[in-house]
């Protein structure tokens, strides 16, 4: 292990240790990622002749791409929402370390960071030993400095403290309460951190093989593709054209022949649109990965029949999208009923990005294509903001006399203070806000989030009769 790693993934565990809210989005996990990065490049370039890193216009992209995931937490409060954005940000800071495709699978090269963090254990064993071993004694000097700074700062800070009230008030809002809950917190928090910096440098210390961009042509069983992906194509145009005459022949032809409501007519078809959707799309991978292209012919029924049925599975996701719009219209819009909607609109990019494929037939980029979609409709969603668009909807259907569930209201984030403020009437207004803000406690400035502020600054009834 180069000298730089240690010290490097130990500033990068201190800061996480000490900025990183786990218990709630807050600024510090955006704060906590830059130390990480910063760690990571600094450790790779001081680690290599020249000062040259391994790091490329791709690396930094999902590097950028996983610090403005994490910097969702500093300004939306909604905990399910910032779960998501954590866990794409660990996707895409593992592909900023990979930076292009490895001879192993791309759900390795997604898991990437925390693989290889776990394997890198033994690795930062053996260099702390050695570090500490070093006759020059450098391990036992940076052990006395930090020794003699904190005996200094634990002298004078309480005794500074004691004289000011001000600085004092300064000192209570930066110094946690070092409780036993704490420092193993910090310990925990200092141990992941340290391991994540030190996985991506022992990633980059001796990186698996890259893929070659030169796939080796199929050949044979263009029969057992052609003729599934032939029928499955009739069966898909025949939906379509169904959908068409529905198109032209109203809502009410759909419903006087099926014997169906509205409501019923959305829910009962939307999720097996989806699940064909799903299907359709491991169907197109597995004939860009398996089926015949050795021929002019072979590459030619590839483009004509894995486009055409991406084409099609197009017009079946419009379709989904219009029931489940159909029936949020008729029973409310929820947080479920959103997120699969924006899935469905990512497999819709995702078929798109496949007919781009199918021009050259050359789909090496597509799954991390795919994977940076579902990052950049992470981010859209964040922008915006979720919460209020769901609360905002249904308030609008409370306006024209449809049923307000103001209890699911209640259990929303912060997020939906401005709205659920400024358009429900007392004594309602007062008794979601309640709900909203039970929970409410004062953040650290490491914790600080734009919508938990904002909300702080909200003022409510002194009194209100919630049921």
């Amino acid at each position: 292990m180069p000298p730089v790693v240690l010290p490097a993934a130990g500033v990068a565990g201190v800061a996480g240790a000490l900025l990183l809210p786990l218990d709630r989005p807050g600024v510090g996990w955006l704060l906590s990622g830059v130390a990480v990065v910063a760690g990571v490049v600094t450790a790779d370039r001081r680690s290599r002749e020249g000062g040259e890193g391994a790091f490329t216009w791709r690396n930094a992209g999902w590097a950028v791409l996983a610090l403005a995931l994490l910097g969702v937490g500093a300004v939306r409060a909604s905990e399910w929402l910032f779960t998501l954005c954590v866990l794409g940000a660990v996707v895409a800071g593992s592909l900023a370390v990979v930076g292009e495709r490895t001879v192993h699978s791309v759900l390795y090269d997604m898991l990437a960071l925390p693989v290889e963090a776990l394997r890198a254990i033994p690795w930062v064993g053996r260099g702390a030993g050695r570090f500490t071993a070093r006759r020059d004694g450098v391990a036992r000097r940076i052990a006395l400095a930090v020794l003699a700074a904190a005996a200094l700062v634990g002298v004078f800070v309480p005794l500074l403290a004691s004289a000011d009230a001000a600085f004092a008030a300064v000192v209570n809002a930066v110094v946690p309460d070092l409780g036993v809950a704490t420092l193993v917190r910090w310990c925990s928090v200092f141990a992941v951190v340290t391991l994540a910096v030190a996985g991506a440098c022992y990633f980059l210390a001796a990186p698996p093989g890259r893929a070659s961009g030169q796939r080796p042509q199929r050949t044979g069983y263009s029969l057992e593709w052609t003729f599934p992906l032939a029928v499955l194509v009739l069966v898909f145009s025949v939906f379509v054209g169904v959908r068409l005459v529905v198109l032209f022949g109203g809502t009410e032809y759909v419903l006087r022949t099926s014997g169906l409501t509205a409501a019923q007519y959305a829910r009962g078809g939307f999720w097996q649109l989806c699940a064909v959707t799903v299907l359709t799309l491991a169907i197109v991978a597995a004939a860009l990965r398996w089926a015949p292209d050795a021929t002019k012919a072979d590459r030619l029924r590839q483009r004509v029949l894995l486009g055409t049925l991406s084409a099609l599975t197009l017009v079946l996701v419009g379709s989904a999208l219009s029931r489940m719009w159909t029936y949020q219209q008729a029973y409310g819009f929820t947080v479920l009923r959103l997120l699969v909607e924006v899935c469905e609109l990512w497999f819709g990019a995702v078929f798109v990005l496949v007919l781009v494929a199918l021009v050259r037939l050359r789909p090496g980029w597509l799954p991390r294509a795919a994977i940076g979609t579902a990052a950049g409709a992470l981010l859209v969603l964040a922008v915006l903001d979720p919460e209020r668009l769901i609360a905002d909807a249904n308030l609008d259907r409370a306006a024209v006399g449809k049923t307000l569930d103001d209890h699911y209201l209640a259990r929303f984030s912060a997020d939906v203070v401005p709205v659920v403020s400024a358009r429900l009437p007392e004594p309602l207004r007062t008794c979601v806000l309640r709900q909203v803000l039970r929970n409410d406690t004062p953040d650290g400035w490491p914790a600080w989030n734009r919508s938990r502020s904002t909300a702080r600054d909200v003022t409510l009834a002194p009194a209100a009769a919630c049921g």
